[in-house]
């Protein structure tokens, strides 16, 4: 048996069926995905399943690499801040940097996919060889909140994106008026990998003796994210003493590295300096490591994702999925997931995070309820197999004529 026919006891057999019709309409068909980095961060994990899984139905789905030095994702990173209208400083010297390592890939890149779909901005320049590649498509997906971009970043980005023949946003917040065909596709979490899967006792307990975490010590709260500033770590801690004055409680940080985000490390001296001596905040810098997240996941009494701005934020649907309550940021595509005070809790603020995570330590009922209204929705908005459906869909569309395509 194929592994996408394990989807059926989740979504029914109809729905897997589906896939396989749709997938029939793309047979001989090249579909090349192109990103920044094969490890670390939402987009290299998404890939990861996506790909295998669309392979298996037929569709003949690669997955390639853009080359760059660390001058260029210092570059990139202050792209992904901009966009986000986080203040970003970039020089002239700074985009000679992008457009020289852009056109060495241009160069050296071997590009031969009928489809070639092209994910956030640092691959962005690569549209310059669709002139080359006459009957190729070329999909721009978008994997950060542009709502409120940096005018001067975005404009440059702009000037690719709308050669594109369509750009893909995650939430309709972040649409702009461009030339390219625009598709709402939400990101997806694939319930059965190590990441979402299951687990048994003897396999958190291994985890959990491997860090020295105690759940059962005091109710732990937990925020599993990249060492970004945009996630606010910091934040989260400040919260967590706000919590402390009227209930005992833990805090857990988890982060790792992403080959072509250089901020990392500095994020996380900071987190260690708000940390102090505090013995119930543990903050670790561990290898992205599926069934390890998973677990802290699973422990917590509380999932925290308190970002600034976000794209979409999987850790908040990998949370629901497993039926916890969560306490995130209403920005980008979180408010998608959690339905406030029905599926999670919203917060705008430290203060108001604190308070949302102070009521479901003190309700446990309450967040109880909260975490299976949220398993729900995430099964059915948020999994995989909706996600590759809505690929294929869009594959297909941009072999039709019509200006308008419901996915």
């Amino acid at each position: 048996m194929q592994r996408i026919d394990k989807y059926e006891q989740v979504v029914g057999k109809s729905k897997i069926d589906e896939l396989k019709m749709l997938a029939g309409y793309l047979k001989g068909k090249v579909i090349q995905h192109i990103n920044s980095t094969a490890m670390g961060g939402g987009v290299a994990e998404i890939l990861s399943k996506i790909n295998p899984l669309m392979q298996e139905l037929g569709v003949n789905t690669q997955w390639d690499v853009i080359k760059g030095t660390p001058d260029f994702f210092d570059v990139t990173k202050s792209i992904h801040n901009a966009l986000h209208g986080k203040e970003a400083i970039i020089t002239e010297d700074m985009w000679k940097v992008f457009n020289d390592v852009s056109s060495m890939n241009i160069r050296e890149m071997n590009l031969y996919g009928d489809i070639m779909f092209i994910h956030d901005p640092q691959p962005i320049a690569l549209i310059k060889r669709k002139s080359r590649m006459k009957n190729s498509k070329w999909i721009w997906r978008c994997h950060v909140d542009v709502s409120g971009p940096d005018k001067d970043v975005w404009g440059f980005l702009e000037k690719f994106v709308n050669k594109y023949d369509a750009a893909v946003f995650s939430s309709a917040h972040f649409a702009h008026k461009m030339k390219a065909r625009q598709v709402l596709i939400s990101p997806s979490i694939d319930p059965f990998s190590d990441k979402n899967r299951e687990l048994t006792q003897k396999e958190m307990d291994a985890v959990l003796n491997k860090y020295k975490i105690d759940p059962q010590r005091k109710p732990l709260v937990c925020q599993i994210s990249r060492y970004d500033a945009l996630k606010d770590p910091v934040g989260v801690i400040e919260a967590y003493k706000l919590v402390k004055k009227y209930v005992d409680c833990q805090l857990l940080l988890v982060g790792n590295r992403a080959t072509d985000d250089p901020e990392g490390d500095k994020i996380y001296k900071q987190v260690l300096e708000a940390k102090g001596d505090d013995p119930d905040i543990t903050a670790l810098m561990v290898e992205d490591i599926p069934s390890e997240i998973n677990t802290f996941q699973r422990v917590s009494d509380v999932i925290v994702q308190k970002s600034i701005r976000e794209g979409f934020a999987l850790t908040v649907s990998e949370a629901l999925w497993k039926g916890k309550p969560v306490v995130a940021s209403n920005v980008g595509g979180i408010p998608l997931q959690i339905k406030h005070k029905y599926s999670g809790m919203l917060c705008h603020t430290i203060e108001g995070a604190a308070f949302s995570i102070k009521q479901l330590l003190n309700a446990p009922e309450y967040a109880r309820r909260l975490g299976e209204n949220g398993r729900e929705h995430i099964k059915q908005n948020f999994l995989l197999t909706r996600h590759i459906r809505e690929y294929m869909l869009l594959f297909l569309s941009l072999y039709s004529n019509k200006d308008v395509v419901t996915l």
